[in-house]
This record gives C-alpha cells, sequence and structure tokens, in this order.
C-alpha cells in the first residue's frame, strides 16, 4: 500500500490573506473556502489548508520546483518586496543556496511560517 500526504493545516490569523499570499509567490491559485479552510493545492495533490487560530508554532513548508517555477518564483518574492534568505535561521538575507546541485530561497508568510522553495531535493 503508497501512503501519500494529502493535505496539511496551516494555522494563521488570517487564514484568507495567508493562504492568498502563498498562492501568489508559487504562482498557484487559492481554492474557495471549504469549510473554516482556505486551501491551496500543490501539483502533486497536497493541499495547504489555511485555518485561522491566534495560538499556534511556526511551521516550516518547503516545495520542489523546477528552475523554470523557481525564476517565476524568486521574481515574484523580490518584485513583491518579500524579505527572503538563503537558510532557515535568517543568518544570510538577500541570498540563495545552492546546496545538492540546486537552488534555494526561505522565505516568510504573513505568521511567520518558514517557507521554501528548491529545486534540487535534499538528499
Amino acid at each position: 500500500m503508497a501512503i501519500d500526504l494529502n493535505h496539511i493545516i496551516v494555522p494563521a490569523t488570517d487564514a484568507k490573506a495567508s493562504a492568498r499570499f502563498l498562492a501568489d509567490i508559487l504562482g498557484l491559485e487559492a481554492g474557495a473556502q471549504w469549510g473554516p479552510f482556505f486551501p491551496v493545492q500543490t501539483a502533486n495533490g497536497v493541499t495547504l489548508d489555511y485555518a485561522d487560530n491566534t495560538d499556534f508554532s511556526r511551521q516550516h513548508c518547503a516545495f520542489l520546483v523546477t528552475d523554470e517555477e523557481f525564476d517565476a518564483c524568486f521574481a515574484r518574492i523580490k518584485e513583491k518586496g518579500v524579505p527572503y534568505w538563503a537558510d532557515p535561521h535568517h543568518d544570510k538575507p538577500n541570498e540563495i543556496n545552492h546546496l545538492y546541485g540546486g537552488r534555494g530561497v526561505y522565505f516568510d508568510d504573513p505568521d511567520g511560517h518558514v517557507m521554501e522553495i528548491i529545486t534540487a531535493p535534499y538528499a
């Protein structure tokens, strides 16, 4: 039996705004509200379901993208003036990394969840 991740709940102070923020950066659509959730679905079918909440710990999500998608996402990050880093601890601002033969960059969503786009999976 194959086991796939189907969805994850991402708490946010403004679920709709956070879903739209991520969808805009990734070049995806934020789905229509479904119950208390505002979904963002990735190409492999995993959905990030944003839900309003005020008590939560920050999460980390990494998205594997093609080189062309990285260029487009990174351009949107810069166009929107979103701060970015080469590392998850925010020690290398305004840089990207070249880990595992690819490129990667970290940015925070409106609630401080650390988002990452990478062109090569971490082995």
